[in-house]
Formats: structure tokens, sequence, C-alpha cells
């Protein structure tokens, strides 16, 4: 029970965003691994609530792991390119969002 209210405040709070900044292009996706190769155009930071989208592309999710060249970091600078886990399935050229909240 308590894991569905975490769920459910989390997916309460994705819901509520106000504004949405264009961060970053993937530009590969390894399926087994379920890490999106993204090059960055903004600042990224461990925490950030992203939506990513594409043609069949379109879900949110919060960034909880980020790598470059194979080291955990918690904040991205524009023109990098990082390792970001993501939840579901993404396409090379989807575009990742950053979210903010009211």
């Amino acid at each position: 029970m308590f894991c569905l209210i975490g769920l459910y405040a989390q997916v309460a709070s994705l819901m509520q965003v106000s504004e949405k900044k264009l961060v970053g292009r993937v530009t590969h996706y390894f399926q087994k691994i379920g890490v999106a190769v993204v090059e960055l155009t903004d600042e990224l930071r461990v925490g950030d609530v992203i939506s990513i989208e594409g043609t069949t592309t379109n879900f949110q999710q919060v960034v909880e792991s980020m790598q470059i060249e194979h080291k955990n970091i918690e904040v991205a600078k524009p023109g990098d390119t990082i390792g970001l886990k993501v939840k579901e399935r993404v396409r090379e050229k989807d575009l990742v969002f950053k979210l903010s909240r009211p």
C-alpha cells in the first residue's frame, strides 16, 4: 500500500507542470540496459523531472541516474553527452524537455 501511495504522489506531481524547456536530444539507445545517450543543450540535474517526446515516444520521469564516461554525475552541463537511465524505450532524435512545476 505504501508503494502505491508514493507512486500516486509522484504521478500527481508530474501532472502539475507549468513549463517545459528543451534540454537535449537522444542520439542512441541501449535497449538491454535501458540507457539513452543524450546530447545536452542546457543543464540537467539528478532529481529533475523530464519529458521525452518523439514520433512514437511520450513519457515523463524523474532523472534518477546520469553518467559521463561510466562515472555517476549529479549535474550535466550544456554540450555534455550523457548516459541517462530511462524507464521506457526511446529513439534517436527524441527530444528531452525539463519540466518545471508552478
